[in-house]
């Protein structure tokens, strides 16, 4: 998993706003199996090792639902360190009877779908060994067939799902943006991203060090799509783990020399995509 560590740039948290904090704490503890590092009012941080926090959820004042063709999250991705890991997950859900919204094979990885009680979405997944991906041309082959589902269940047989493995981390994240040219710009010039594949001119898939992707940016809700509402449920913003603080004064200048905003907030630096996706920059 050194596709998450430096020298690479990745995702390290996501912060989500919810509308019932208790109810998804009971959905995040019992069908995901996070556990909670911290809570405090109505925001709690969530772990997988005890230690380092993976997602924030908080409630905030007059939450209004998750409004549709908006930009903002399509789904974050939480990354098992084994296929055996995904197996004992996927017969977990199956066990609890917690309503899959998907479930596929990209030949890099194999993947399940879901959606927390707000409808934010979620993919839970592991990778296929880094030496059977397909490269051509800089670009990386994902597909999306049926997952193998008896297969992977027999590669789990006789492992017991308790909660998220210690080594679970935050694999990627999945974003609605309103047009992908200045968000090719932002997140490439800006931040420092590779483009690794281009998906029928409406999906970017970006990423450093050679990964399929740590972040994917799609219009699905729309060319043109809004921000959604200051307190509406979903995405708060996420956390880019930049390799070093020289990384970070680099990816700042670079940002600031496209025209994008960066602002300094309590000594955390923050900035905004073409699309209103807000990402907390740290080293």
């Amino acid at each position: 998993m050194g596709f998450h560590q430096p020298p690479h740039t990745f995702v390290g948290q996501v912060d989500l706003k919810v509308s019932d904090l208790e109810r998804s704490l009971q959905f995040y503890q019992e069908i995901i199996g996070f556990q909670i590092l911290k809570k405090v009012d109505k925001k709690a941080l969530l772990t997988a090792d005890g230690i380092t926090p993976l997602l924030s959820i908080e409630q905030p004042e007059d939450s209004t639902p998750k409004q549709a063709r908006t930009t903002g999250l399509y789904h974050f991705a939480i990354l098992l360190p084994d296929r055996s890991d995904l197996a004992a997950v996927l017969q977990h859900l199956l066990q609890t009877g917690y309503p899959l919204q998907g479930a596929s094979d990209h030949l890099v990885s194999e993947a399940l779908y879901l959606a927390d009680p707000d409808g934010n979405g979620i993919e839970i997944y592991s990778d296929r060994n880094p030496t059977t991906w397909e490269w051509k041309n800089g670009e990386v082959t994902m597909t999306t067939e049926a997952l193998d589902v008896r297969g992977l269940l027999a590669e789990g047989r006789g492992k017991q799902w308790v909660r998220l493995p210690e080594a679970t981390l935050m694999g990627h994240i999945h974003l609605h943006v309103s047009e992908l040219q200045k968000t090719e710009e932002f997140y490439c010039k800006g931040l420092g991203f590779d483009v690794v594949t281009r998906y029928g001119g409406q999906a970017l898939f970006i990423s450093t060090g050679g990964y399929h992707h740590h972040i994917g940016l799609n219009t699905w809700a729309g060319i043109g799509a809004p921000k959604p509402a200051e307190n509406s449920v979903g995405l708060k913003w996420f956390t880019l783990m930049l390799p070093s603080e020289n990384a970070r004064r680099k990816v700042i200048k670079q940002l600031q020399g496209i025209g994008a905003l960066v602002e300094e907030k309590d000594g955390s630096y923050f900035t905004e995509d073409p699309s209103g996706n807000r990402i907390k920059l740290m080293s």
